[in-house]
This record gives C-alpha cells, sequence and structure tokens, in this order.
C-alpha cells in the first residue's frame, strides 16, 4: 500500500474539490506523478482576474473540454493549478487564493511558502 501523499504543512493531502472534479487524476486531490508534467499541484480558488491571465498565456480554463473531463471553470472554482503557471500569476500580481491545506508539497519545488502563505484561503478572517 502507498503511503499518502503530504501537503506543504507534511501532512496528509486533503482532496481540493469533487465538483468541479480535479486533478491531474480527475480524483478530486492535487496529486502528482511522473507523467503530470505541468505538475498540477497548487489547490486555487479562481477568479475572474486569473482565468483571463491564463487565457492570455495560451491556457483557456473558462472553456470546457469534454474530452479532457474538463468542465471549463468559473469564478470561485476550486482547482488545481501548475505550479509554474501559478507562480507565473504570482508574479504578475493576479496569483488566486490557494487552498494550503490541499497544495501538494511538490509545489514547493517551484513556490515559496511565504508566497502561498500569502494567498492562503483562510474560512475565516483572525
Amino acid at each position: 500500500m502507498r503511503e499518502p501523499s503530504l501537503n506543504v504543512f507534511g501532512q496528509e493531502l486533503v482532496p481540493c474539490s469533487l465538483d468541479p472534479l480535479t486533478g491531474f487524476y480527475r480524483d478530486g486531490c492535487c496529486e502528482t506523478g511522473p507523467e503530470d508534467r505541468g505538475r498540477h499541484v497548487v489547490c486555487a480558488i479562481v477568479t475572474n482576474e486569473f482565468l483571463v491571465f491564463s487565457r492570455s498565456r495560451g491556457n483557456d480554463l473558462s472553456t470546457p473540454r469534454p474530452e479532457y473531463l474538463f468542465p471549463g471553470l468559473v469564478a470561485g472554482d476550486r482547482w488545481c493549478l501548475c505550479a509554474l503557471r501559478w507562480q507565473e500569476a504570482y508574479d504578475a500580481g493576479v496569483a488566486p487564493k490557494v487552498v494550503l491545506e490541499s497544495t501538494h508539497e511538490a509545489a514547493l519545488r517551484y513556490v515559496k511558502m511565504e508566497a502561498l502563505l500569502e494567498h492562503a484561503y483562510r474560512t475565516q478572517e483572525v
């Protein structure tokens, strides 16, 4: 039996979204493996601003692609983003919020923890 994947806190990875069903493996989690060349490991809550940005970079996440089991995203959806695309959006000032408990530890190879913490989604204000 395989050990569970870990999030950026070193704890068991929590599912990102079951509706829409996300993840490279379409299992709801930001899991990764050798065939995931894009490293879809950042669980983000997409915004319209980010969707426009991603489209401008050649990756239209708004249009459904049924052949890839992709429903098309709208603002507020949770989705496993490629780590480098999230970093690119961060550098451009349009990075969406991140669900850290659902972000795979592999994200830390591409994105600094400080940047993730800065954009952490919090269910309650402190």
